[in-house]
């Protein structure tokens, strides 16, 4: 059984995430694309699929666990929001983005560990969902006696 401060701190960085990714995610769907291609490299189609996926990552952080129904799809929309986060990086430390480089290319680096905290910590991650057969431990495996290895 998890500590109780460990959900306090998962529910926190959660809700924290959350926040900051409608955030960004709204402005990339609200803004007009060329007011977002002047500002990245990216395609302006590309952008609002961005947008779209933060913010389902972000609806999938949070309505899981308070309304109890599938929460074992939290730690998968941290892992997905690991994913943009990196490509945030790398993107930030090549410079394609105005005033990336290093200190820039910290801020998507500490938000991509925070969701890969989630993504790891969340007590759902450890369970099988519902689509893995599990065998209880007082069967065994069924075994195949009569057959020879060639045929």
């Amino acid at each position: 059984m998890k500590r109780p401060i460990m959900t306090y701190v998962l529910w926190g960085v959660q809700g924290l995430l959350a926040l900051l990714f409608l955030f960004t995610g709204g402005m990339k769907l609200v803004l007009p694309l060329e007011v977002m291609t002047e500002q990245t490299p990216l395609p302006g189609l590309f952008v609002r699929f961005l947008g779209v996926a933060e913010v389902l990552g972000a609806i999938g952080l949070i309505l899981p666990g308070l309304l109890g129904i599938r929460p074992g799809l939290t730690p998968l929309a941290a892992a997905g929001l690991v994913i943009i986060m990196t490509g945030a990086t790398v993107l930030t430390l090549a410079g394609a983005v105005p005033g990336g480089g290093v200190p820039a290319a910290l801020i998507p680096l500490v938000v991509g560990l925070l969701s890969a905290f989630v993504a790891y910590e969340h007590p759902w991650r450890r369970i099988a969902g519902p689509w893995v057969l599990v065998m209880p431990q007082s069967e065994t495996p069924p075994t195949n006696t009569t057959q020879t290895p060639l045929g």
